[in-house]
């Protein structure tokens, strides 16, 4: 592994993390359709106990101070949202979780968004792997749509490299918590 670029030591640590338990190697089909000689399913370690311990560490590092919310499009941010939230909490950071519903709910609490969400909050909006950030960009309008001001956006793993320009392009600020080259990948390979 020392052919991969140097990290700070949270960094390090959720990147073996994720090489040991997230990464599989073989021939795999993307969403996108395309093929790949690799796959990441960062869930391996955001649903891991010491995992989540690691992406809250590097998260609350990275997330500017003015966040109040941290959440996104179910099932791929849920893990992380709640997961950071609760490490957060436990050092005096206060954010409220929630998810946005694929699609809207029409009996009992409706609309997209599940959870402590509140109009007005600034909010972290996170995923495990992005690789083209639709899923991404779909939580922002809804958040948006919401009334809730979507101010930044992470990632466990930036698979694609196209999400840092689509973040740029909405206004929003963008930091992965680690990339397709930190694992020793091209983007979008």
């Amino acid at each position: 592994m020392s052919d991969l670029p140097r990290l700070d030591p949270q960094r390090e640590a959720l990147r073996e993390h994720v090489l040991t338990h997230s990464l599989k190697k073989g021939n795999f089909t993307l969403k996108s359709g395309r093929a790949s000689s690799w796959f990441l399913d960062t869930k391996q370690t955001a649903c891991r106990p010491d995992g989540i311990l690691l992406v809250a560490a590097v998260a609350l590092e990275i997330l500017p101070a003015d966040i109040d919310a941290i959440g996104g499009l179910t099932m791929g941010a849920d893990p992380v949202a709640y997961g950071v939230a609760a490490v957060g909490a436990t050092q005096g950071r206060n954010l409220r979780s929630f998810s946005v519903r694929k699609e809207s709910k029409d009996h009992g609490v409706t609309g997209r968004i599940a959870g402590a969400l509140q109009p007005g909050d600034r909010v972290a909006i996170v995923e495990d792997t992005v690789t083209r950030g639709i899923s991404i960009f779909e939580a922002v309008e809804a958040i948006r749509d919401f009334g809730a001001i979507p101010a930044f956006i992470s990632v466990i793993v930036d698979r694609g490299g196209t999400c840092a320009e689509m973040a740029q392009n909405a206004g929003v600020l963008y930091v992965p918590m680690l990339t397709a080259p930190d694992l020793g990948f091209e983007f979008g390979s």
